[in-house]
């Protein structure tokens, strides 16, 4: 019986097989109010730092279990609480609050009292599309944002998906409050076009990830780039908001790669005598269905050191990061339980640093909007920084 029925079920079998391959996909919801982030779907090429827009959301799908702390070598990020999404983390203490930003629309942001949550939705620095007329304004990458005096400065950067038409901008405010829209001031430097976008480094190089930094004689320093050229530093006026010189920038370049491994992300931070460079080294965002990255290396933190803020910096083995040079602080591992991570910063804290990133957990996903903030106190050894999974 079961024999003489096969037949008909091999032919069952085939008709239902055939209605599933003309099935009409099912539809994306048009309500907005219904999503918590827009994806964008980049064209080829793709920039694999900044390839969708992100806003940093609480996830409404199932938490990634907290790990357990690792006693190995790598070192699991500390526990979250709740499961905020992020990337291109930038973190600020201010009063009793943490408040965090990052690359989406608008650039959201939140805020929390204690690093490890729970993060608050505070709502967006810009009131629509940033006022630089540059493809992907909605969705400004990268920021970074500092106080000084009186006035918070937002840096961020406007750019399109594997083009170097990029600019950095900076918004301001002198209140951290819910809802409140900061001043868009427009674009700081413009790199593909624009003006001052023939000025050299400016005609090379990547005007996004921008890092702004205070040397020991309190003195601003804007640091940027990201891929082509390389990573750059430049003196910035006193006001944060120009530069002294435009036509002549005097600007530095620190960091670059040597095999066509991209680079990017660069912070700054002060340690005991010594300039650290950090910087994201390799993939952050397009993986297989192994989880391996597609077109090179996976994300890793890498630093070099100085003892002047103009460089040379090098890394563990003495390599100039200007020759490749950079010595891994922080790769994936756990078994891919910590994935790429990158777009990194570090937040002092008294006689403490801490280093913070976002990253990927395969467990939870592999699309850009999977992405997770990460942190870790360091340790320095020997006068070179390393990841510690201490609590306090």
């Amino acid at each position: 019986m079961l024999l003489r029925s096969f037949p008909l079920l091999l032919a069952g079998f085939s008709l239902c097989f055939a209605a599933a391959l003309r099935a009409e996909p099912i539809p994306h919801t048009t309500d907005l109010s219904a999503v918590d982030f827009l994806p964008v779907h980049p064209v080829h090429p793709v920039h694999p730092a900044h390839n969708e827009s992100l806003p940093i959301i609480e996830s409404r799908d199932k938490k990634p279990k907290k790990p357990k702390p690792s006693k190995g070598k790598d070192k699991f990020p500390l526990a979250i609480d709740g499961n905020v999404r992020v990337r291109d983390p930038s973190i600020l203490k201010d009063g009793d609050y943490y408040y965090l930003f990052g690359t989406g629309p608008s650039t959201p942001w939140h805020r929390a009292k204690k690093l490890t949550g729970p993060w608050e939705k505070m709502g967006t620095v810009l009131d629509g599309p940033s006022v630089i007329e540059k493809k992907d304004r909605k969705t400004p990458w990268a920021p970074h944002v500092i106080k000084k005096g009186d006035t918070f400065y937002c840096y961020y950067s406007v750019s399109f998906s594997g083009k170097r038409d990029s600019a950095i901008g900076i918004a301001t405010t002198k209140k951290l409050k819910k809802n409140k829209h900061w001043k868009d001031h427009g674009a700081l430097i413009q790199t593909g076009s624009g003006p001052g976008s023939d000025v050299p480094p400016f005609d090379t190089s990547n005007a996004i990830d921008p890092m702004v930094f205070f040397d020991k004689d309190d003195k601003p320093r804007l640091i940027y780039g990201s891929f082509f050229s390389g990573l750059y530093q430049l003196p910035l006026d006193d006001d944060l908001m120009s530069l002294p010189n435009p036509k002549k920038p005097k600007a530095k370049l620190l960091a670059k790669s040597r095999d066509k491994t991209n680079i990017e992300g660069p912070f700054v931070n002060y340690r005991k005598g010594y300039y650290y460079f950090w910087f994201s080294h390799g993939i952050c965002c397009k993986f297989d269905k192994d989880f391996e990255p597609k077109n090179g290396p996976a994300y890793s933190i890498r630093v070099g050191r100085s003892k002047d803020i103009r460089g040379p910096f090098v890394d563990k083995d003495g390599k100039n990061l200007t020759k490749g040079g950079g010595h891994v602080v922080y790769g994936s591992n756990h078994d891919k339980k910590v994935l790429a991570p990158g777009g990194q910063g570090i937040l002092a804290e008294g006689k403490e640093d801490i280093l913070y990133y976002h990253y990927l957990n395969k467990e939870v996903g592999k699309k850009y909007k999977d992405g997770l903030l990460g942190f870790n106190r360091l340790k320095y050894v020997d006068g070179w920084p390393e990841v510690s999974d201490e609590e306090d």
